[in-house]
């Protein structure tokens, strides 16, 4: 659906670039000599999604490298036990809100509606409706903020009813909550400042601003825990300076861009009243992954002690390459999309929605079977020291496994939601969504007696498949998801790789009980060659094959 154009405007000269992420000219940088571009067209070339995913996905690499560094210091200091398990939840319930709110349903209607006024609108109009988002999204999120620390008990006790048997758990997780829920708003504002610099073709910048939680949560649990006497709410309190920290670090970038905001609410602004109307089912449909992990959580506090963070370290192996690599393909597509749906390019959306599938094919099954071959030596070589013990590592390796499986489908869904959003279309995902919810209710009351927290892990990888299996079956049906020519040869491509993977990672990994009485550095050592080794033995088969890299180059 196009803006309403009840007036003259002149269209906005969208920034973009070739190549180089850290120069872009403002919007209106166009305006002058040349004259404004027609809307829809550019004033400079576009730029390569394969550049620009490279850089989002170095950036979170760094980001994720440093998040595995911090829950090594998390788990030496606090292992799995009670103040593990209270701080995961008290973070859990704000960060399933920020993936909900701000890198879900708001993201993906936001930078549409964002992408057709700088693609068609003035420059004016681009800024009134900056300022008007973001003061409707501040005071919102304010009003949520405050009642959540008043309700913090409550809110405690019902995403995890497992901590009424200990009451002193329970306060401990509400205590922490009071602290880490003023996140939300702090990376919510952090988020659309993020999607404003993306939509300007700068990604680097909002995919190297995690690495400031990362660096807070180190740095509190290293230097404030002795100054506490509940040593884990240091990590509460490093929450909550990471949320300031990343809201000020994107600051001179906007307004480097001159697209500073003036916030100010203004509920009627049509652009706000669509953002609304695209996000009410956008909550739902485009955070059903996040909802089944939250299930997860609830379940598992009803489980035996250390559930709840044994699903924490697994997900976050699994976390890193589905962020590096998925979340950051479809980061840098969803403005892409957008632009080419404004645009009516209907032929270059299903290039890219294909380009997609490749890319995150190529990295997402490698990256599946070594987590699951390499379980337990992962999880050794990363977590067991000081508080965490060998049974953490037996049964965390379990979880592990079970989300692994799942891997290829959560990336197949931060691609394929894309899709819809883009082209505004939020009511198809929120139906795909409530499916895959019901059927991750029913396969975890299957699956949790016989496998107890590695069934919640199955069960949510199970249901992924199902949502990607339908947001597929949707795209196809509208016809813009078009699987371009070369499909058999890549798949046959990409299976011998994985099969010759496989082999060498289970030839030559000791067996994990070996890898317990290790020193740190000879698990380094070791686990790094086997990556390595891996890594070249999957990419010389790639190239021997005849997959190049230019062959990966498409310009968004």
């Amino acid at each position: 659906m196009s803006a309403p154009q009840d007036e003259e405007t002149q269209p906005v000269a969208k920034p973009a670039v070739t190549g180089d992420d850290a120069q872009v000219d403002a919007p209106g940088a166009g305006d002058g000599a040349q004259g404004d571009p027609a809307p829809g067209e550019r004033a400079t070339p576009r730029a390569g999604l394969l550049r620009s995913g490279a850089i989002v996905s170095a950036m979170t690499m760094l980001s994720r490298v440093l998040g595995l560094a911090r829950d090594m210091v998390i788990a030496t200091l606090f292992g799995a036990g009670s103040g593990a398990d209270a701080f995961f939840v008290a973070f859990k319930i704000p960060n399933f809100l920020r993936r909900l709110f701000a890198e879900g349903a708001f993201n993906q209607a936001f930078v549409p509606v964002l992408s057709e006024y700088a693609t068609k609108r003035s420059r004016q109009e681009v800024r009134e409706l900056l300022d008007a988002v973001s003061g409707s999204l501040a005071v919102v999120l304010t009003l949520i903020t405050a009642v959540a620390v008043v309700l913090a008990p409550w809110l405690a006790w019902l995403f995890a009813p497992g901590f009424g048997r200990d009451p002193e758990k329970l306060a401990l997780t509400a205590e922490m909550l009071r602290l880490t829920f003023p996140y939300l708003l702090l990376i919510s504002l952090t988020a659309f400042s993020g999607s404003v610099l993306n939509t300007w073709n700068r990604f680097a910048v909002p995919a190297f601003t995690p690495v400031l939680l990362n660096l807070a949560l180190i740095g509190a649990a290293m230097w404030l825990t002795p100054w506490m006497e509940t040593p884990s709410l240091a990590l509460a309190w490093g929450v909550l300076i990471a949320g300031a920290a990343q809201l000020v670090f994107q600051v001179p970038f906007l307004a480097r861009l001159g697209l500073m905001p003036r916030p100010w609410p203004r509920f009627r602004h049509p652009g706000v009243r669509r953002i609304l109307k695209l996000m009410t089912p956008a909550l739902f449909g485009v955070s059903v992954s996040q909802i089944n992990l939250l299930l997860d959580t609830v379940l598992a506090s009803l489980l035996a002690a250390g559930s709840v963070s044994w699903l924490y370290y697994s997900d976050r192996l699994v976390e890193l390459p589905l962020g590096v690599f998925g979340i950051a393909i479809g980061t840098v597509i969803l403005p892409a999309l957008s632009k080419r749906h404004a645009e009516q390019s209907r032929e270059h959306f299903a290039q890219m929605l294909d380009w997609a599938l490749r890319a995150v094919l190529l990295i997402g099954l490698p990256s599946a079977l070594a987590l699951v071959v390499l379980a337990e030596p992962l999880l050794i070589s990363l977590f067991h020291y000081g508080a965490m013990t060998e049974r953490d590592i037996a049964m965390a390796a379990m979880s592990l496994r079970a989300y692994a499986l799942g891997l290829i489908a959560f990336m197949l869904i931060k691609i394929w939601a894309p899709g819809y959003f883009a082209r505004q279309d939020t009511a198809t995902p929120v139906k795909i969504g409530i499916i895959a919810m019901v059927a991750n209710m029913a396969l975890n009351l299957a699956l949790i007696l016989p496998l107890a927290h590695a069934g919640l892990a199955l069960a949510t990888a199970l249901s992924a498949f199902l949502n990607a299996g339908l947001l597929a079956r949707g795209l196809r049906r509208q016809g813009v998801l078009v699987f371009q020519p070369g499909w058999g040869r890549y798949a046959w491509q990409l299976g011998g790789g994985c099969a010759l993977l496989g082999a060498g990672l289970w030839w030559f990994s000791p067996p994990w009980q070996a890898w317990l009485h290790w020193e740190v550095e000879q698990r380094v050592l070791t686990l790094g060659a086997l990556v390595v080794g891996g890594v070249t033995l999957y990419f010389a088969w790639l190239v021997a094959s005849g997959i190049r890299l230019r062959h990966f180059r498409l310009n968004s």
